[in-house]
């Protein structure tokens, strides 16, 4: 019976037919699709190399939003001396503390007694430590950057200091028992640790300037403080806005891991006051910084290769 479709060549397979399925010649061998294993490979190898590319700039955008959360939220500070004995490791021979100081606290607030700061000295403070400041330009970069991430002695303006009263209030010392009193009444400080000798430890009064404060040492004996700077034009009063932030925690040595409080030296939570909330702390504000600067890189760097694709597109 004959049919009406018009005939065509054996070898001819129309367009979408299996051409084993048509019983062409094209059944003796596999079929070769467009692309295959030779695209694939190039396609995961463009991929590899894509991710190459783009990995130094995901780990660079990570680390300059780090160092703005360093800037604004937290930073390291390396301990150079003895002053804060034994509270904060500094001394001559050990192994100096690395702190993580705290400016939120701050933003909203000022210092209290009982709070330990790092803060920018007065010009007429004499520094602790002497730091010797590279002659060139990358040497002043690493040091820079060293000093960022808390492994590089500070500047010499640096200091780290207990708050022991706050403007309005009149420090001086001593009562009958040798103790710093604030307002007339004496401070709590468990952590002094050798003290002068009571009869070289007398000073004031001394009431503090509004925007100002009175800080001193742990290691009385060997803390240049406001005691030592008694006699400069504000008294050895130190100002607010040269606050840096407040010690929040300990993060190296690991053995010394741990967070650092405020004790509260002066009596008021006993005299009704409410209590502070504490800082953030821990291994959680140690990684803050860093989790937070990944976090925002992952969507910068996925934008910049959208961006890329549509231009090439």
């Amino acid at each position: 019976m004959s049919s009406d479709r018009p005939g065509r060549p054996a070898d001819v397979v129309p367009e979408g037919e299996d051409p084993r399925a048509a019983g062409s010649a094209a059944d003796t061998g596999p079929i070769r699709r467009p692309g295959g294993r030779a695209a694939r490979r190039r396609e995961e190898a463009a991929k590899k190399g894509s991710l190459i590319r783009e990995l130094p700039v995901l780990l660079l955008i990570a680390f300059v939003l780090a160092l703005l959360v360093k800037t604004f939220l937290v930073q390291a500070f390396f301990i150079p001396s003895g002053s804060m004995e034994r509270t904060l490791h500094g001394c001559p021979g050990c192994t100096g503390d690395r702190v993580l100081v705290n400016k939120v606290p701050y933003w909203f607030g000022e210092p209290e007694p009982g709070d330990i700061v790092v803060f920018e000295g007065p010009e007429s403070w004499s520094p602790e430590v002497d730091v010797q400041e590279p002659g060139n330009a990358i040497s002043s970069g690493l040091l820079w950057l060293g000093r960022a991430i808390g492994v590089a002695p500070p500047s010499e303006d640096d200091y780290v200091k207990r708050v022991i009263a706050t403007g309005g209030q009149t420090v001086q010392c001593c009562d009958a028992e040798g103790r710093v009193t604030v307002d007339g009444v004496p401070l709590d400080e468990p952590y002094v640790f050798e003290n002068t000798p009571l009869e070289s430890r007398a000073f004031g009064p001394v009431t503090v300037p509004a925007g100002r404060l009175w800080v001193m040492g742990d290691h009385r004996s060997a803390s240049a403080d406001s005691k030592a700077h008694i006699g400069d034009e504000n008294s050895g009063t130190v100002a607010v806005d040269d606050v840096i932030g407040r010690a929040a925690l300990i993060v190296w040595p690991l053995d010394r891991f741990g967070t650092l409080g405020s004790p509260d030296i002066q009596g008021t939570e006993a005299a009704g006051v409410p209590a502070r909330p504490m800082p953030v702390s821990g291994a959680a504000a140690v990684a803050a910084p860093y989790a937070m600067g990944l976090v925002g890189a992952v969507p910068l760097t996925a934008w910049r290769r959208r961006r890329r694709r549509s231009r090439s597109g």
